[in-house]
């Protein structure tokens, strides 16, 4: 299974892996930090937005702080997303309280709990739009993995395994041919679902592998409406229950990439869903 990784999951691999080597050398406090940062990107990029920058973590009064330089508005499902996410793909927060508060006032404006042991955790008013403020997002980290002592031998041991496996993916990874890629022509783009790129002019746009999978279904029932539950489970499947109306920022993106070519349409069928026309 490692040596049929696409390319771009494979050197996906290969960072979380030099970041799992160098975690001995970095502080507790640095690791979380750094996969807090992760949260922010991804909570920007659900708003679309990838220009703002994220202020440097800070910790009070025990709870680890997440500022930006704007003000904006939110859905709080897509705050949930971006935390689940991002904390399933690091695999080492089980449980923590997330909570969102305005800045000068202090208020708090949202908030939820997650405790992957007992299965506790749900997300109140979770499509509930909050206001345009200056907005921070409080992290609790309580009895979590990466909070336990005592692993580093183990941890050392599974390091070592993870390189060799790495090594030997790598090599056969760069031996083995480029096979079966999945290319497909969408109006006067050329779409590579395997390499996850668009390309327009042979100029090539990268898409993520939310942006790819929901770009084929569409294009694969094309002229046909896609009811949004169908679309969820289709493309986000488990994840759905977390995304809501995470879709609407993602077809904003698809619309985005393929705005060179007028006679390719993502339409709204109002109530319903979304369909692809090519004209």
């Amino acid at each position: 299974m490692i040596f049929n990784l696409h390319k771009k999951h494979f050197f996906a691999l290969l960072i979380s892996v030099s970041t799992f080597l160098n975690a001995n050398a970095e502080t507790k406090d640095q690791h979380i930090k750094v996969m807090l940062r992760e949260v922010g990107n991804e909570f920007l990029l659900q708003l679309g937005d990838s220009t703002s920058r994220i202020l440097p973590i800070e910790i009070e009064e025990g709870r680890y702080a997440v500022k930006f330089d704007r003000l904006f508005s939110f859905e709080p499902d897509l705050l949930a997303f971006s935390v689940f996410k991002t904390f399933e793909e690091y695999n080492i927060l089980d449980n923590y309280i997330v909570e969102v508060e305005e800045c000068g006032t202090k208020v708090l404006v949202h908030s939820f709990k997650v405790n992957l042991k007992t299965m506790e955790g749900g997300i109140a008013c979770k499509m509930r739009l909050q206001p345009e403020e200056c907005h921070v997002i409080y992290f609790t980290l309580i009895d979590n993995k990466i909070l336990s002592e005592g692993s580093s031998t183990k941890s050392s041991y599974w390091s070592w395994i993870f390189v060799i496996l790495l090594g030997l993916s790598l090599f056969f990874y760069f031996k083995k041919k480029k096979t079966n890629s999945e290319i497909l022509k969408v109006g006067n783009y050329i779409f590579d679902k395997k390499e996850m790129t668009l390309s327009f002019n042979k100029q090539p746009t990268e898409l993520s592998s939310m942006e790819a999978n929901l770009l084929f279904l569409l294009f694969s029932n094309e002229n046909k409406t896609l009811k949004r539950e169908y679309i969820l489970q289709e493309v986000w499947g488990d994840e759905g229950n977390y995304v809501g109306r995470t879709l609407d920022v993602f077809i904003s993106k698809l619309r985005k990439k393929l705005e060179d070519d007028s006679n390719i349409k993502i339409t709204n069928v109002r109530g319903v869903g979304y369909k692809m026309v090519i004209n």
